[in-house]
């Protein structure tokens, strides 16, 4: 088999790569280690920048999008039981945010696709990008009892944190930076309406708590729980009392609760792996980077990643410019490690540390009163949380 770009993983970010390419008629084959189903089971982010927002819209993959998502014009900080919201668009000019889960995304990029006659191959195994520091790159595989290769111009890994592609990389090439936070988030979906029309960020002495949703019926909630918690340890009940504590009264009062369809505990990292090409095989998304959920940044990261991956692609095919595939690592890392900070910044300002003595705590205290006081700090958190420019 030949084909012009191997994607590797069926995440948002290869199928948003592979949408685009598609447009502009360059052949792409995508290769998944899961089946269709648990790549559609899986729950992740759920707040949309417009930058990614406009990228689906140029894919043709956004009429769900516009007919389901949410708009949102501001969040809100909670602290020492007080509500504070922060009305980001004022704040940016007109700029906002869309909720729409990372699950609906990535259907409707797999359904346009499919639709599209365009070639994914699922519960591939023993994936093995090769040749990539040359000019004859290519991926290996197993997939129906037989092995398979593919050839191709280039390769692009978008196939997360534990997948193939960032393995792959020559001995010696690649630096990584790491920082794991000594605590999860567990965090629970259901049925019942949401408890405020924005997203509520809240920091307690017990712990930090996140008030969420999916739609307009279906809330997304999470409290800040140890790391080696077991998601068994924590009943329906119990996470409904933890919730309200850190909450304060007037959002309290509006939590309707009822039985949890999903739960589950997830560590929270800041990962970055350079550079993000090697040869002929580009990383993008988590393959590339994590950062904690706290900014609303991952999803939205991965999208600046293709966006960047597919221009460079679309002017190598279209003009022979190899500029764009050179330029491509600097210009994604330059807005990775600005949207790492970000998400740094925001978990260690609303989170409770081990070592967060009382003293610690009015500190990340004074911060919030500042910041939702001060035009110019309440500025700079809705600049990056509505998007740096791409």
């Amino acid at each position: 088999m030949r084909t012009q770009v191997v994607i590797i993983g069926s995440g948002p970010a290869g199928l948003l790569l592979g949408q685009l390419l598609a447009g502009i008629g360059v052949d792409t084959i995508i290769l998944e280690r899961s089946t269709r189903d648990h790549v559609l089971a899986r729950v992740r982010a759920g707040v949309l920048e417009q930058g990614t927002v406009d990228l689906l819209e140029q894919a043709g993959v956004a009429r769900r999008l516009r007919a389901e998502g949410l708009p949102h014009h501001g969040i809100s900080l909670a602290f020492d039981n007080r509500l504070h919201r922060l009305d980001l668009s004022a704040l940016t000019d007109g700029k906002h945010v869309t909720v729409y889960g990372q699950t609906e995304v990535t259907r409707d990029l797999m359904e346009a696709r499919e639709a599209g006659g365009l070639a994914t191959c699922f519960e591939v195994t023993n994936v093995a990008p090769a040749g990539f520091d040359g000019s004859s790159p290519f991926v290996s595989f197993d997939h129906g009892g037989a092995s398979h290769r593919i050839d191709c111009d280039y390769i692009a890994g978008c196939d997360g944190f534990h997948g193939v592609s960032r393995q792959a990389a020559p001995a010696g090439a690649l630096k990584t930076y790491e920082r794991r936070y000594p605590f999860g988030w567990l965090g629970v979906l259901a049925e019942v309406p949401p408890a405020d029309a924005e997203l509520v960020y809240a920091n307690h002495a017990r712990g930090f708590a996140l008030c969420s949703m999916r739609s307009p019926t279906r809330s997304r909630y999470y409290v800040q729980c140890p790391i080696d918690d077991r998601v068994e340890d924590w009943s329906d009940q119990r996470f409904w009392d933890e919730l309200r504590r850190r909450l304060p009264e007037t959002v309290t009062d509006a939590v309707t609760t009822g039985p949890s369809f999903e739960k589950s505990i997830a560590p929270l990292r800041s990962f970055v792996a350079e550079p993000m090409r090697f040869g002929k095989l580009f990383l993008a998304g988590d393959a590339a980077h994590i950062v904690p959920p706290t900014g609303a940044k991952g999803l939205n990261l991965a999208a600046s990643d293709v966006r960047y991956l597919f221009e460079a692609f679309r002017d190598h095919y279209a003009e022979g410019s190899s500029a764009g595939l050179d330029a491509y690592s600097q210009r994604a890392l330059s807005r990775v490690w600005k949207a790492v900070r970000f998400s740094w910044w925001m978990t260690t300002m609303l989170h409770r540390f081990p070592d967060t003595d009382d003293f610690g705590q009015r500190i990340q205290e004074a911060e919030l009163d500042y910041l939702v006081h001060s035009r110019a700090a309440s500025a700079a958190l809705a600049e990056n949380y509505v998007g740096l420019p791409v």
